[in-house]
């Protein structure tokens, strides 16, 4: 039997296939929530990219924050520290719910969390002025990416906003793509990144928002990092009559 499948407990397939050794299997759970394997896998960009994405987060008053699904690292603490707002935390895996739930029990009250998936998510539309999805996209397959927006477009509110912290376009000039040893290493272990590189997150997100009744509001705020390796984008959403 393959390993993998004694980790099929109501989970996607790509999730359990891909990525079980990282955020299903207890002894990976551990090793890669350590503050230093996260920066290593980063580049040494971690903070740069937390403090890029909490710039962008959303401060007003009875704001309800949705991080789609957990993250390795002090993301969910810091949006705790920064914002006296409900933030909502929904994954499919209970392991890394238990995890987040820890590092987030000195503010209880204000963190609520539930298994879901991100292509199919329970709440209602219009539920949270901000969305916030960090480094999730890349680790889906097509099909499961294009859910997971128009998931986010639907339960984002007209006048909120979606921030997603994630790769950024195909770096063809950056050194690390040009380092073909590395760029084969790194299809092997993230095999949708470059599919992901490849795609016009804007124009997903639009498409997806309009199928929604809502729009853009404005073009995209997009902040790179590493030079243009990785990229902070956040978009602002408008009921589409609006434009009318």
């Amino acid at each position: 039997m393959q390993i993998y499948k004694k980790f099929c407990d109501g989970m996607p397939d790509y999730l359990v296939r891909y990525y079980w050794w990282a955020y299903l299997w207890r002894y990976g759970i551990w090793f890669f929530d350590h503050q230093v394997i996260i920066n290593t896998i980063l580049f040494g960009q971690y903070e740069k990219l937390l403090n890029k994405t909490l710039i962008h987060l959303d401060d007003k008053p009875f704001a309800r924050i949705l991080q789609l699904t957990c993250v390795y690292g002090k993301l969910t603490h810091s949006l705790l520290i920064n914002t006296k707002n409900e933030v909502h935390i929904c994954d499919v895996s209970i392991s890394q719910l238990q995890l987040t739930r820890l590092k987030s029990a000195g503010a209880a009250n204000r963190c609520h969390f539930s298994r879901m998936n991100a292509e199919s998510l329970g709440y209602s539309t219009n539920s949270f002025d901000q969305v916030l999805v960090f480094f999730l996209l890349h680790e889906m397959p097509p099909d499961a990416r294009q859910n997971t927006y128009s998931e986010i477009a639907r339960v984002v509110k007209p006048g909120g906003s979606v921030l997603i912290t994630e790769y950024a376009e195909t770096p063809i000039r950056h050194w690390l793509y040009r380092f073909v040893p590395f760029r084969l290493l790194i299809c092997r272990l993230e095999p949708f990144l470059s599919r992901f590189c490849e795609e016009n997150v804007e124009a997903k997100i639009r498409n997806a928002l309009k199928l929604n009744g809502k729009s853009l509001n404005g073009d995209p705020k997009v902040e790179y990092c590493f030079e243009k390796y990785y990229r902070v984008m956040r978009i602002d959403v408008m009921a589409e009559n609006n434009l009318r």
